[in-house]
């Protein structure tokens, strides 16, 4: 895949899966602005990309203002002339429940990941039309922003509501050719390591060595293997391709549904409590109720 000439900017990209998808893009030819609120990782990932033959700059923003974002589209202006790619990688995590959450730790990962994703894509989008359009917006989401993640009020909150970004952003830009994209991925980083019987499968991927098979198999690999996605994403391959959540993770693709209605019922007059109770018990919507706990991928818990 071939993204000469290409401009990317990646939040979040000094460690984990963002390095990963700074350094494939880079691979594949794109100039890359290389983001992280820690600068010396940053430069460091700058340095293996430039060392590699690639083309990539650091900047150290704070994702989650409208300061940042702007600032990390005017780096890849000024040192590359254009932006064509925009990555929004840059997260936190403060895992409590529900009753334990307090307001300032669900607000910096609401502030970080939604506010973030929005800031950085209403940015990159205003690049976008400047240029004439035909840009791409690869949004990160996650597993736990789909289905049920124990403890993770606001990152599901965060990650559901950028899926909807995703949809909404999609039919938007649509007329500029600018396509907008989630990715759903699941990989064997840090954050990884914090899941109870995980910590074994990220010290494998960190030493380089074989995954599992049944483990790749049900979904789970590496920051690399996510990271061809993205260059797909980025490429002119993926021009028709928009609205889309994607999940990846060792040797699975998998294309998540929209919401959509599973059962709809019509009754004259209306619907009372009586008649509610029983349509869903044992009635026509008993046996509609949509399975929300979480799945296990195989050898281990749910990843984020």
């Amino acid at each position: 895949m071939e993204l000469s000439g290409k401009v990317a900017v990646v939040t979040g990209a000094g460690r984990g899966l963002g390095r990963a998808y700074a350094q494939a893009l880079a691979a594949a030819g794109a100039s890359v602005v290389v983001n992280d609120l820690d600068l010396e990782v940053a430069q460091e990932v700058v340095g293996e990309i430039t060392a590699a033959g690639g083309s990539a700059v650091a900047e150290g923003s704070a994702m989650g203002t409208t300061e940042g974002a702007d600032a990390v589209v005017a780096k890849a202006v000024t040192e590359f002339g254009r932006l064509d790619v925009m990555v929004t990688n840059a997260g936190v995590l403060r895992d409590r429940t529900l009753l334990k959450m307090a307001d300032e730790d669900f607000d910096l990962v609401v502030q970080t990941h939604l506010r973030g994703t929005f800031t950085c894509g209403r940015a990159a989008a205003r690049q976008f039309k400047e240029q004439g359009g035909n840009g791409r917006l690869i949004l990160i989401g996650s597993p736990a922003g789909q289905r049920a993640s124990f403890g993770q009020t606001g990152y599901t909150a965060s990650k559901a509501g950028i899926i909807g970004l995703v949809r909404t952003w999609a039919a938007e830009l649509e007329r500029s050719g600018t396509t907008v994209n989630g990715i759903v991925p699941v990989a064997l980083t840090r954050m990884a390591a914090t899941i109870p019987g995980m910590a074994e499968l990220v010290e494998l991927a960190d030493q380089g060595k074989p995954i599992p098979a049944e483990v790749r198999q049900g979904g789970l690999g590496t920051a690399d293997d996510v990271a061809g996605l993205v260059v797909f994403l980025a490429s002119d391959a993926a021009a028709g391709i928009t609205g889309q959540a994607i999940g990846a993770g060792g040797d699975r693709i998998a294309i998540w549904s929209h919401p959509t209605e599973v059962a709809a019922e019509l009754r004259e007059g209306g619907w009372d409590a009586d008649s509610l109770a029983e349509a869903f018990s044992g009635g026509v919507f008993s046996g509609a109720l949509q399975e929300w706990r979480p799945a296990a991928a195989p050898g281990a818990p749910a990843a984020k």
